[in-house]
C-alpha cells in the first residue's frame, strides 16, 4: 500500500478510495472480519472503486447487497489493462470471493484455454473447459475483457486460435493454404508448418508466462536474446524482439471490442456470403467472380496497386495483378484507382493484348469510401462502359457504397457477406502490401 494511506480502521473504505492512484489494478472489497467480498480490475483504480461509494451503487440492484458489506478496500497495481484482467482472474481462482462466484447472467464462467497435447497448441476462449490435457487460465468475470486481451495477446505470440487438428508429422499441411491472420502477422502459420513445433512451444512458452504472472521474467529474456542477436549481427531478430519487448510493456485494450473484431479469425463461408450478396445487391442471380482493388504508397511517393480476384468465394491466384502507377505524381488515391480499373477494362475485345482471357467479374470491390468509388465509376462512363456490380467497402465503420445510393449499407458485423467482403479487401491489402515491400526492398538494394 502507498505510504500516504492512514493506518487501516481509522479512515472509511469511502475517503480510502481517493487515496487510490490513477492506474490499472485490481480492488479488493473485504467484510469487517476481513474475508474478500469481491475482485474487481480496472484502467484506472481510483475512479473505478470510488463509484462503489455513490448513491447510485446503493440503489443499483447490481452492487447494492455488496456496498453495505464493505468496511474495508485495499488495492494492488498492475502495469497494464491486461496485466489488471489476468491478476483478477488469479485472484478470483484463489480467492473465490462471494460476490465473484455467481454470475448476474447465469452462464457459466469464461476460460482461456491451451490444448498442451497437440503438436500446435491451440488456444481457445471456452465457457466448457476439458479436464485434461490443457493448460486452464481463469475465470475470467468478463468475457469481452478475455476475448480482448485474446486479440492483444495474439499480436505478440502469434499462436493459433482456429479447430485445426494440425499433426506435425503430416505432409499433408504442407499445402494447406495459411488464413489472413498469418499475413496480418498474427499467427505464425503452424497449419502450413511455417514454424516448427520447437518454435511454436517458445511462442506459448512465452504466452503462459504472461498469464501466470511472471512477465518480468519473460521481459528479461527477451531483453537478452535481443542483446546476443545484436552482437552476432541479427540485426532483423534484434528488431522483431525489440518491437514484442515494447509491446508486451504496453499491454493496452485500445477501442471497443465489437468493433475491433477480426473477421479473420472467424470461419468465412463463401456460399452463405455469395447468396447474401445475391440478395443485399439485388443482384438478378449469385455472384461467382469478386475482384477487389487496393492502393498502397511507398515511402509517400511511388504507388502501387493490387488486383486479386475470387471464383465462388475463394481466392483466385492466377487472376490476381499487381501495378506501379504510371500517371500519377505525388499521392493521390483517386487518380490511381482512376489509372488502375482504367488499365483493367479499358479492353473491348474478349481478349487483353496479351492474349489472356478478358472476363467482367460479377463485383468489382474498391477499398475505401465514395470518393474511390466515384473515381472507379468516371472510368466506365469515359469508356463508355456498364460496370460491373461496383461497390466499395468503407474501413473504419465497414459501410457499403453503392453508385447513385444516399446512403451506405450497414450490415452485421457477424454477416456473411461482410466478411467475404472483408476477406476480398484484406487479401488486396495484403497483395498491395507485399509489392510495396518488395519494391522497397529493391530500392534499399539499389542505393547501397
Amino acid at each position: 500500500m502507498p505510504e500516504e494511506l492512514p493506518p487501516e480502521g481509522k479512515v472509511s473504505p469511502a475517503e480510502k478510495v481517493k487515496l487510490f492512484p490513477l492506474t490499472p489494478g485490481v480492488y479488493l472489497m473485504k467484510d469487517e472480519q476481513g474475508r474478500v467480498l469481491y475482485v474487481g480490475k480496472a484502467k484506472n483504480l481510483r475512479n473505478r472503486a470510488t463509484h462503489y461509494f455513490t448513491k447510485a451503487a446503493t440503489e443499483d440492484k447490481r452492487t447494492a447487497d455488496l456496498v453495505k458489506l464493505i468496511v474495508d478496500i485495499d488495492f494492488v497495481e498492475a502495469e497494464t489493462e491486461v496485466d489488471a484482467l489476468l491478476m483478477e482472474a488469479r485472484l478470483v481462482k484463489d480467492i473465490q470471493p462471494r460476490f465473484n462466484v455467481e454470475l448476474k447472467d447465469g452462464k457459466s464462467f469464461p476460460y482461456l484455454q491451451i490444448r498442451m497435447r497437440e503438436d500446435f497448441p491451440r488456444v481457445e476462449f471456452t465457457r466448457t473447459p476439458r479436464r485434461r490435457g490443457v493448460k486452464l487460465y481463469g475465470p475470467f468475470t468478463s468475457a469481452k475483457g478475455l476475448r480482448a486481451a485474446l486479440q492483444v495477446l495474439q499480436r505478440i505470440f502469434k499462436f493459433r486460435t482456429c479447430s485445426l487438428d494440425i499433426a506435425q508429422n503430416d505432409p499433408r499441411w504442407r499445402w494447406f493454404r495459411p488464413c489472413l491472420l498469418h499475413s496480418i502477422h498474427q499467427c505464425t502459420a503452424p497449419c502450413n508448418l511455417r514454424v516448427t513445433r520447437e518454435e511454436y512451444r517458445k511462442q506459448i512458452r512465452g504466452l503462459r508466462l504472461v498469464l501466470e504472472g511472471k512477465k518480468a521474467k519473460l521481459l528479461a529474456e527477451m531483453d537478452r536474446d535481443m542483446t546476443e542477436a545484436s552482437a552476432l549481427l541479427q540485426f532483423e531478430k534484434a528488431a522483431r524482439l525489440r518491437d514484442e519487448i515494447a509491446a508486451l510493456k504496453n499491454l493496452s485494450l485500445r477501442g471497443q471490442v465489437d468493433k475491433d473484431v477480426q473477421p479473420e479469425v472467424f470461419q468465412i463461408e463463401p456460399k452463405k456470403g455469395l447468396a447474401g450478396l445475391r440478395k443485399i445487391l439485388g443482384l438478378s442471380r449469385t455472384p461467382r467472380t469478386i475482384e477487389g482493388v487496393d492502393i498502397a504508397h511507398l515511402g509517400g511517393g511511388e504507388t502501387v496497386a493490387s488486383l486479386v480476384a475470387f471464383i465462388d468465394g475463394l481466392p483466385f491466384k492466377p487472376g490476381y495483378r499487381r501495378y506501379r502507377i504510371k500517371t500519377v505524381a505525388g499521392v493521390d488515391d483517386f487518380a490511381s484507382i482512376r489509372e488502375i480499373i482504367s488499365r483493367r477494362f479499358r479492353h473491348r475485345d474478349t481478349k487483353s493484348v496479351s492474349g489472356e482471357e478478358f472476363v467482367f467479374p460479377d463485383i468489382l470491390l474498391i477499398d475505401g469510401g465514395k470518393g474511390q468509388l466515384n473515381a472507379a465509376l468516371d472510368v466506365f462512363r469515359f469508356l463508355d462502359k456498364e460496370p460491373p456490380c461496383l461497390i466499395s467497402l468503407a474501413k473504419r465503420e465497414e459501410e457499403i457504397y453503392r453508385p447513385g445510393d444516399a446512403e451506405p449499407i450497414r450490415l452485421s458485423r457477424h454477416s456473411a457477406a461482410l466478411r467475404l467482403l472483408q476477406y476480398v479487401r484484406d487479401e488486396a491489402h495484403r497483395f498491395a502490401q507485399h509489392y510495396h515491400h518488395l519494391l522497397r526492398r529493391k530500392k534499399l538494394e539499389e542505393e547501397r
